[in-house]
């Protein structure tokens, strides 16, 4: 970074307003992450309280998948003509009106229903939290990124602690889960005011130029996102599967490599921010490409539970470094139309995790759970080749900036 640069970031982080956009999308990861979590680890004690089997529990969480995609749409658009900063509140809003209602005793069709909102409101907010996410780390001039998705790692073990203590039963569920609504509701209240302001694309560009898009780039860092969440939707999904069932490890040691998975993770991700201008992002990338894929490869081929727990841990890596890595090179493509290309890179997320729930599940059948590992091995293996993509610009080129002054304005 030159000198002149340096200046400007520390003249940026000295700025009130920005500060507080800096926390106010802090405080959006951190919602999303604990939304997500309480969510997904009260399944059981929900999945009782309906009297439904595992294969209804499937198809609703594939059901939140194909629904978080709606909803990164929605943010696309909504970015478009009001700016992220709308897209993101409405996300959490409509997360917030969600949680309250899968809390509650309600009968299976409005229970599903919840559930659908819910996924519209989680694609919304992860696409418009990277969006924000972006803005701000332009705004500073320097990366913060992963600290943002840090945020939301944590978040998720405070999550995933909080329905532990109150215990897995649908009343402790429900309290967990009005817990992450008010949450989620006084985050997208306080950032209406403090969420980063930016002049939507559609005030911003003329007509002919609001649809001329980065595509290849978008394709290539779409396809490292969809890499990455085969993985991360591997190990969240069959981990714990496969230690207790194949490995057959006692039942208290079956969570620990999603346990050990996790806390790679937020240690990465905590680090990656300050890794960046000292590895370089390319070379970071392709280390943690190289080494996620040994992780699963030695899953794959070493069915020892010693192995596999720290092969859970190693594979950490590629979601605590590559994803926020990804959307900041995203957002370099086109600055102007920064908002409408992190919305679409964003929609690989959605068929990574379906590809590594469900491909998975389908090979397990076949060679068995452990060699299944393979395939997530080989698609982040695959991420090598989109290296060259990630080398970082010579010089930042300006965004689109709010010509008002203060409040969070770029």
């Amino acid at each position: 970074m030159t000198e002149s640069l340096r200046n400007d970031a520390l003249s940026a982080s000295a700025d009130p307003a920005l500060r507080s956009s800096r926390a106010a999308v802090t405080a959006a990861y951190a919602a999303q992450g604990l939304g997500y979590a309480v969510i997904v680890t009260s399944l059981p004690a929900l999945k009782a309280r309906q009297d439904v089997e595992d294969d209804v529990v499937t198809i609703i969480v594939l059901g939140v998948a194909l629904m978080a995609a709606l909803g990164s749409v929605i943010a696309n658009a909504i970015a478009v003509r009001f700016g992220s900063r709308t897209a993101l509140a409405l996300g959490l809003l409509i997360q917030a009106s969600a949680l309250p209602v899968i809390a509650l005793p309600t009968p299976f069709p409005v229970f599903g229903a919840a559930f659908a909102v819910f996924g519209v409101g989680l694609g919304c907010v992860d696409a418009a939290a990277a969006m924000q996410g972006v803005a701000v780390q332009r705004s500073y001039g320097r990366h913060l990124l992963g600290g943002f998705f840090a945020a939301a790692t944590a978040a998720a073990i405070a999550g995933a602690l909080l329905v532990s203590g109150v215990a897995l039963s649908a009343i402790g569920a429900g309290v967990a889960l009005v817990c992450a609504a008010s949450i989620a509701l006084g985050v997208a209240l306080t950032g209406l005011r403090f969420f980063a302001r930016e002049v939507p694309i559609d005030v911003a560009l003329p007509p002919a130029e609001r649809t001329r898009l980065p595509r290849a780039g978008i394709w290539v860092f779409g396809l490292v996102i969809l890499a990455v969440f085969v993985a991360d939707s591997s190990v969240s999904t069959w981990s714990a599967v496969y230690l207790q069932d194949d490995l057959a490890t006692p039942l208290w040691i079956a969570p620990i490599g999603y346990a050990a998975y996790q806390a790679v993770v937020l240690v990465t991700r905590l680090a990656t921010d300050r890794l960046i201008p000292v590895v370089g992002r390319a070379r970071l990338v392709a280390i943690a490409a190289s080494v996620s894929a040994l992780g699963c490869f030695v899953v794959a081929l070493l069915p020892f539970p010693a192995a596999a727990i720290i092969g859970f841990a190693v594979t950490g890596v590629s979601a605590g470094v590559l994803i926020p890595v990804t959307f900041g090179a995203a957002g370099e493509l086109a600055p102007a139309h920064s908002d409408q290309v992190i919305a679409r890179v964003n929609l690989f997320n959605y068929a990574g995790a379906i590809v590594g729930a469900v491909a998975l599940g389908v090979l397990a059948g076949g060679p068995g759970l452990g060699p299944a590992f393979l395939l997530p091995a080989i698609a982040l293996a695959a991420i090598l080749f989109a290296v060259p993509r990630f080398r970082m610009p010579r010089r930042p080129v300006p965004a689109v900036a709010d010509p008002t002054p203060g409040e969070g304005s770029r």
